[in-house]
């Protein structure tokens, strides 16, 4: 029974948090999600804050070139650019409002971030 419970709680725990939809885990870090449910899941190697109007973000692992945009919600971009990691990334956002960061790696999974620029 024990060990049932321990393949079931990580398992549903893991799911769980596949979910999130709030921007912000803590203060300034943005939850990262994996776009799809295929392929192997790389979110935990990508890192990204928000620190007034900077974007910071950082990549633990190298993926090879991954590009970086920069979106409001309605879909606009503001910034694109290609990152080869393992690497940090910042750029700066001067407006506040609703932002998406996406991460496209070179064999098409992506990634996401909500977050809010306040100040």
């Amino acid at each position: 029974m024990v060990l049932l419970f321990g393949f079931i709680l990580p398992t549903a725990f893991g799911f769980a948090n596949s979910e999130l939809t709030t921007e912000k885990d803590g203060v300034g870090t943005i939850v990262i999600n994996k776009s799809g449910n295929d392929g192997f899941d790389r979110s935990g190697t990508i890192s990204a804050s928000i620190n007034g109007h900077y974007l910071n973000v950082f990549f633990s692992e190298s993926l090879g070139e991954v590009s970086v945009e920069i979106s409001t919600v309605s879909g606009t971009t503001i910034s694109f650019t290609i990152v080869q990691t393992p690497t940090g990334y910042q750029c700066h956002i001067p407006n506040t409002g609703n932002y998406i960061v996406t991460f496209t790696l070179q064999n098409g999974d992506e990634y996401y971030g909500e977050f809010e620029v306040t100040e």
